[in-house]
């Protein structure tokens, strides 16, 4: 569903990706994890098409993100850390500008507003302007519209920052049921535990360079994540 290879990507002299190749299939929930600065995000964002690249390739459900650019963006949904929302809009407006960029048709536009709203609990807010939004309540509006098209591939980075529990569980469930569908999730977090309990498997990257990739079974050993992620930071100071 998902495929980099050999991603190289720099910012003057500083390589924030350096030879990156992941495979994320369809039916995988796939973790992303790395600290600060690490490249996470500027690889998360050159597969959602919002980064030029220097060198490699992204191939989304086979297509290149290059070559076809438009056709990848309708398979994917994006989720950044912290969601630029269109503040001036209502909660319903967004979503129906988001349905308009997606070509949702009215019947399937209102039946997952509806349904995602009540499950998020944010129906009852709708009408209000987003700008009245709480962080948490713009995370859920943010969860909502990526949600909507059902997409092929879900790229999510920190989606569990500024949601309380009852959200972040329904999201988790929303991720499974995505991929039971055949769907594919690729998302970075820096709580190791999610990750853990989550991830069918696990990517670590340290300076833009894939440390250790594979099912959770393979990275963790006999170990838990958190082990094995300090463990790896040790070796590679």
């Amino acid at each position: 569903m998902l495929k980099i290879e050999h991603l190289r990507k720099a910012y003057g002299d500083k390589l924030a990706v350096d030879d990156l190749s992941l495979h994320i299939r369809p039916g995988e929930i796939h973790g992303f994890i790395g600290h600060n600065g690490a490249g996470k995000t500027t690889a998360i964002k050159a597969c959602c098409g919002l980064l030029h690249f220097d060198a490699g390739e992204i191939y989304i459900d086979g297509l290149s993100i290059k070559e076809h650019p438009l056709e990848c963006k309708q398979r994917t949904a994006y989720l950044p850390d912290n969601p630029d929302l269109y503040e001036f809009l209502s909660g319903i407006k967004y979503l129906n500008f988001i349905a308009d960029v997606f070509g949702l048709g009215r019947q399937q536009r209102e039946e997952q507003i509806e349904r995602l709203s009540r499950e998020f609990e944010l129906h009852d807010d709708l009408a209000q302007p987003i700008s009245t939004y709480s962080h948490g309540m713009k995370q859920k509006l943010a969860v909502i519209s990526a949600l909507m098209h059902q997409p092929r591939l879900l790229v999510m980075d920190e989606p569990f920052t500024g949601l309380d529990p009852k959200a972040s569980f329904l999201l988790k469930q929303k991720m499974r049921a995505l991929c039971d569908q055949g769907a594919a999730v690729f998302f970075s977090t820096h709580v190791l535990e999610v990750a853990e309990k989550l991830c069918d498997k696990v990517a670590i990257i340290r300076r833009g360079r894939l440390v250790v990739e594979g099912t959770m079974e393979e990275v963790r050993g006999q170990d838990s994540l958190e082990e094995v992620f300090l463990e790896l930071e040790g070796e590679h100071a």
